[in-house]
């Protein structure tokens, strides 16, 4: 991968990206399917300090059924967002120091959500890293959600809407995509719900998961 190309580092450079907001319509329904289509698209939080974006390149679904997911037990105050339409934020407090991302994935009152697992960064307020420690700005759910300054405050906000945080198309087509179980979980770790860019070096886990 090109690092240059993949960074745009000027002002100049970041004002030319452009992006289009997707519609609810255009999100399937469904947590597995909807696990599969962010793989490309883009995740934007338009900050008072400027823009900051990135491409979706991995992601884990938790589902109805899944003793993993956050639904397991029903719907409750903590997990309502998951039961939300499709294309609303779920976030939650993780190891007493790290925010978690959602996206939840079904009709309106079924539970189900996609955690955002990395992003390959696009533009940013600041200029972005030009040596390897670029590739550890948002891999990892944790890192993911503190780079792009995500926290409670954005819990069942609406990420087809108008608001500052939200979904895009993809600025370049995505490459072949990869699955495999899902990583740091010890409930139903058998399933294979976990979908990433094959070859991206902004995929987390070991190399063997992100060939």
């Amino acid at each position: 991968m090109n690092l240059q190309s993949s960074f745009p580092t000027s002002t100049g450079a970041r004002q030319r990206a452009k992006y289009r907001r997707l519609r609810r319509s255009e999100l399937p329904i469904g947590t597995v399917e909807l696990a599969r289509f962010l793989i490309g698209k883009s995740l934007v939080h338009d900050l008072d300090s400027g823009r900051r974006s990135g491409r979706v390149v991995e992601t884990e679904a938790y589902l109805q059924g899944d003793a993993a997911a956050h639904v397991y037990r029903g719907l409750t105050p903590r997990n309502r967002s998951l039961f939300l339409e499709r294309g609303h934020a779920y976030v939650y407090f993780c190891y007493g120091c790290w925010f978690m991302l959602n996206v939840s994935g079904e009709k309106e009152g079924v539970g189900g959500g996609v955690l955002l697992r990395a992003l390959e960064p696009l533009e940013s307020p600041e200029a972005l890293p030009s040596d390897k420690s670029r590739f550890d700005l948002a891999r990892g759910p944790g890192r993911l959600a503190r780079w792009m300054q995500v926290d409670r405050r954005h819990d069942a906000l609406d990420l087809c809407g108008d608001g500052p945080l939200w979904l895009a198309a993809d600025v370049r087509p995505p490459g072949t995509l990869g699955e495999s179980v899902r990583i740091g979980i010890t409930r139903d770790a058998h399933r294979v719900l976990r979908f990433y860019e094959r070859g991206n070096p902004f995929v987390s886990g070991s190399k063997r998961l992100r060939e």
